[in-house]
């Protein structure tokens, strides 16, 4: 691992702390890597997301493959057991 130094404001170390103090993470280091875990994969996934969009304004559904959709849609929703919901 590699360790990084950063200045972070007072109030956040506060917060951090308390989320130490509460028990939900072991050390101060692991809340800020699981925070800088969870900004990265937010990025990941947004590049993803822009990806999709980017391809399907490139070369968007067909008429009959929009219909399948639409079709297979319908089919799940009719085939779910509802009554297991409720």
């Amino acid at each position: 691992m590699t360790q990084v130094a950063v200045k972070l404001p007072e109030g956040l170390v506060r917060e951090v702390d308390a989320l130490v103090a509460r028990g939900i993470f072991p050390s101060r280091s692991s809340v800020i890597r699981r925070g800088l875990e969870a900004l990265v994969q937010g990025q990941r996934d947004q590049a993803v997301a822009e990806a999709y969009e980017r391809g399907y304004a490139e070369v968007p559904e067909s008429g009959p493959e929009l219909a399948e959709a639409t079709r297979l849609a319908v089919t799940a929703i009719h085939d779910e057991p509802w009554e297991r919901w409720w």
